[in-house]
């Protein structure tokens, strides 16, 4: 019978409760080396030193009074006073021998090891402090952590740098400033087998998603060799995100993933260092490929549901893949902190503290106040000069503008009414926006500081130099919901999981056209005919853009039904209500090798768009890559939450043509529970509703398009922009005729158009006709809600 330890406990005889003895880190991987194994979860082997060893070196060598004369009149906030008295206190620790009895229990638990698994075994050491990994306070990377550890001699060297590091500048400084005492804190240390990660990946995952605080995403970063560089920041990871319901009812597909550039890896040391490991460049082969495959991914996924039901809260956790039994392992797991901890839905309200003289005006976008430096762009060949945080100034803007305009602090346009590119964007990202100035390009000096103000009606302001303002938060956790179901307009995944937060019932108008301009960047028929693009710079671009893909058709695919999965994930099981491609002509030809495939057109507002694009031979094509892609979106992704809608269908026969069409491609109405509608934005859309309906399963009434068409007036039109107005008597009889036209034939109707987002007026008379639905901007949802709710609590709904 082998003796029994004193300061080593074996992680099969360690559980969650056991962070007193050993520490946070220490007691999770034995809590689910005990309990979840028979769930296929690998956690390496491995033992923990614990605290009490810490404290019976530090006891035999009588640091303790040294150490209370460094720290007791510690300065965290003098860099310098911080940095000085942290080496002090490290060489305090260091310096203290390892006590005899405590040595050899350790070479002893090590020999077990390496009985286990090899005598060419190498380990990790890691630290575990007693005040780690706690529910409401992370101490992640305050201490130390030593890889592919050889032979005994240098185990105890890193177990010694390791208790030290329990004074590490990061590790004083969070202690501080989260009140806890250094001295009540002790260091446990967890020496367990290494996964070879070297020879493939490793990383990071969290059960939410940490930006937004979403909880139905497993948000999974990646990288290739040991999981040091992407803890550390030290490497630019790939990105992947599965959502939970889904894969909870059995489907098995990634949500999205994002390549990252991965430039370096860190590998086991050729020896010829003292270093243990060392970082390499990674080829371009595997720069440019995904590090770890949907296999794996849906592995980790797996193994973060198992860990998160099991704990009973979000976590965050570490994983590795070894290179050698290509199995995937669970290194760390501990709650996560930040996200999880959010509470409440809070309405934004922003007032300046000082007046100005405005150096511009014109229309309000949004509600808010940015104050920043000006960058004049007046050519989209310049857009590499604009820089995060700037306000962007134009002539006006397309989609080819919208990876910089997500960086602005603001945008300002000279041209362009409420329904324009720049307005519909600016409203998406919540940014402030002031369209159609006339002259901002040549009021506005670029590189000068000013204040864009939307928080003063409908009437922006930029003011010149920096104006105080404040922003006003209200919580609005308890409020009610309407009987008319408030939906959400949403083109950008990435804002998604955010936008999820506001009180909703769905996202009611889900745009195609920001995933293609963003995450596709090709025209889909360039994609699908290259030998029609003349262009060799296209050509290689168009290369470049699908070389990591078994096809073009499938990074269309792909691409298209991840953005579109996000949004449709973020809002499950809530109806998403998704527009198939509406860009014009012109819009896109802008795209790469579009121009190629585009006709000129004289007013392409009205010329080749929407539906009479879909069975048209010149795109005939690209619908059914559309098409493909939102198949996958619900049979593959399950996300049957998601309903489609046909933009501009001018006649019954067109919309026959298109719904056929469809359901060759396998997108049947009625069939897999899939509903599509129609826009309701062509006079004749309402004048033949009943025909219409014969077909639809709803109507999304676009007012924006509906107002141009009903009044003649060019909705882009800056001269015209004054007559352009969703409350016009004959606007409003129109948009009343198409919502009893629904009613009358059971259909769904709602609206998805500017009106009730820029007036109130407007959303009161949605209300009093009965209209099932609206979906508003995101910045306007909240305050327009309640207006709701007062107006049907005065109509006694």
């Amino acid at each position: 019978m082998s003796q029994p330890y004193q300061y080593i406990r074996w992680f099969n005889e360690l559980g969650i409760t056991d962070i007193p003895l050993v520490g946070g880190k220490n007691a999770s991987l034995g809590e689910m080396y005990r309990q979840l194994a028979a769930q296929n979860i690998k956690v390496p082997n491995g033992f923990a030193i614990t605290a009490e060893a810490y404290r019976y070196v530090l006891d035999q060598s009588g640091a303790w009074d040294t150490l209370h004369a460094i720290l007791d009149e510690i300065d965290a906030d003098d860099v310098n006073d911080l940095a000085r008295r942290a080496q002090q206190a490290r060489d305090t620790v260091y310096a203290a021998p390892l006590p005899v009895d405590l040595q050899q229990e350790i070479l002893r638990a090590f020999g077990q090891l390496q009985q286990q698994y090899s005598e060419e075994l190498t380990v990790a050491v890691r630290s575990s402090a007693t005040a780690e990994d706690l529910p409401t306070a992370s101490f992640a990377g305050q201490q130390d952590t030593y890889l592919n550890i050889r032979g005994g001699q240098a185990l105890l060297d890193a177990c010694k740098r390791c208790f030290a590091s329990l004074f590490t500048d990061r590790a004083i400084h969070y202690r501080i400033d989260q009140g806890f005492d250094h001295f009540k804190i002790a260091l446990s240390i967890g020496i367990m087998k290494m996964v070879r990660s070297d020879l493939a990946a490793s990383g990071v995952m969290f059960s939410l998603d940490t930006e937004s605080g979403f909880q139905d995403a497993v948000f999974i970063t990646g990288a290739y060799g040991l999981g040091e560089n992407v803890v550390q920041g030290a490497v630019d990871p790939d990105e992947f995100y599965v959502h939970k319901p889904s894969f909870a009812q059995g489907y098995r597909c990634v949500l999205r993933r994002n390549l990252g550039a991965k430039k370096i890896k860190m590998v086991y040391s050729d020896g010829s260092t003292h270093e243990a490991t060392r970082n390499i460049s990674t080829a371009n082969s595997e720069r440019n490929r995904f590090c770890i495959d949907d296999d794996d991914v849906l592995i980790l996924a797996d193994y973060a549901l198992k860990i998160e039901n099991h704990y009973g809260r979000p976590m965050d956790m570490e994983w590795a893949k070894d290179g050698l039994d290509g199995q995937i392992y669970i290194v760390q797991a501990r709650p996560e902190t930040v996200a999880s901890q959010r509470i409440g839905h809070v309405l934004e309200q922003y007032r300046l503290k000082q007046s100005g003289v405005a150096i511009v005006r014109g229309h309000a976008v949004g509600s808010k106040i940015a104050v920043g430096c000006a960058r004049v762009i007046d050519n989209v060949a310049r857009l590499d000069s604009f820089r995060p945080g700037e306000v962007l100034v134009a002539d006006m803007t397309t989609p080819d503008w919208e990876p910089v305009m997500k960086n602005a602090a603001a945008i300002i346009t000279n041209r362009g009414g409420r329904t324009c590119h720049a307005a519909i964007i600016a409203r998406e990202l919540g940014v402030p926006a002031v369209i159609g100035c006339e002259n901002a390009t040549t009021l506005i000096a670029s590189g000068s500081v000013v204040t864009v103000s939307c928080a003063e009606g409908d009437v922006g302001k930029v003011y010149e130099g920096r104006l105080d303002f404040d922003v006003k938060h209200t919580d609005l956790s308890d409020l009610a919901r309407p009987k008319t179901r408030i939906m959400l307009n949403l083109g950008n995944p990435e804002l998604a999981f955010k936008y999820s937060f506001l009180p909703n019932d769905g996202v009611g108008l889900a745009r195609m056209e920001f995933i293609i301009t963003e995450y596709i960047k090709a025209h889909p028929m360039a994609l699908l005919h290259p030998e029609k693009v003349a262009d060799p710079d296209e050509l290689e671009q168009l290369d470049d853009l699908t070389g990591g893909y078994s096809s073009p058709s499938e990074f269309f695919i792909q691409r298209l039904s991840e953005g579109v999965g996000v949004i449709a994930a973020a809002f499950y099981p809530k109806p998403v209500v998704v527009r198939m491609s509406d860009f014009k002509s012109n819009e896109y030809a802008t795209l790469l090798g579009g121009r190629w495939f585009e006709h000129d057109e004289a007013n392409p507002m009205i010329g080749f768009r929407g539906a009479s694009r879909y069975t048209h031979p010149d795109y005939a094509e690209g619908f059914a890559l559309e098409c493909a892609a939102m198949k996958r979106v619900r049979e593959q992704m399950g996300l049957r939450n998601v309903i489609l809608m046909i933009p501009f269908c001018r006649r019954e026969q067109e919309a026959i043509r298109v719904l056929e069409y469809m359901a060759a491609l396998g997108l049947k109405r009625g069939e897999n529970d899939l509903e599509i509608y129609v826009m309701c934005e062509i006079p004749n859309n309402v004048i033949q509703i009943d025909a219409f309906a014969r077909h639809f399963d709803g109507f999304s009434i676009g007012s924006n398009d509906l107002t141009q068409l009903t009044l003649g007036v060019d909705r882009d039109s800056q001269i015209l922009a004054e007559d352009f107005d969703e409350r016009d008597p004959g606007v409003k009889a129109m948009i009343r005729l198409a919502v009893e036209g629904a009613k009358r034939n059971g259909r769904h109707s709602g609206l998805c158009g500017q009106a009730p987002s820029d007036y109130p007026e407007m959303a009161a008379y949605l209300v009093e006709i009965g209209i099932d639905s609206m979906s508003l901007n995101p910045d306007t949802v909240l305050q327009t809600t309640q207006q709701i709710l007062a107006l049907e609590k005065q109509l006694g709904r």
